[in-house]
């Protein structure tokens, strides 16, 4: 397994299981700690869903999982119950501010005079290091 694998400790363990579901429907559950373990993953490096390590599953599992989840509040609920059973001891902050713009959304709306910005040119007798004449 990788040393850069992130894997929830036994004691991290211990006090997330009583609050998962368990009302299993269908096709039993994968290993809830390691797919828990991928998601966390995932959200801590910031890969995408697709490039989570095989050591956590398949990553449409652990795709799955984190949304399923977060559709019937399951998420929300756990942090709820370890919050008020203080399992976080120190302050904890949930930064929601992350934002993706695919590579090519460096333009604005399309058309022939969109992005046409004429690029600021340096005069040749200008020295690129220190931006002076």
């Amino acid at each position: 397994m990788g040393r850069n694998l992130f894997w929830l400790s036994d004691e991290q363990w211990a006090r997330i299981e009583p609050h998962l579901p368990t009302d299993v429907r269908g096709v039993e559950r994968a290993d809830d700690r390691r797919v828990i373990s991928g998601i966390v993953h995932v959200l801590k490096v910031g890969c995408r869903w697709c490039d989570c390590p095989e050591a956590y599953g398949p990553p449409t599992t652990i795709y799955n999982r984190f949304v399923r989840w977060a559709r019937r509040g399951i998420w929300e609920n756990l942090f709820r119950e370890l919050a008020r059973k203080r399992a976080i001891r120190r302050h904890a902050m949930i930064d929601s501010t992350h934002v993706k713009a695919h590579r090519s959304a460096a333009g604005g709306k399309g058309g022939a005079e969109a992005g046409c910005w004429p690029l600021a040119r340096r005069a040749q007798h200008e020295d690129s290091r220190t931006r002076r004449c």
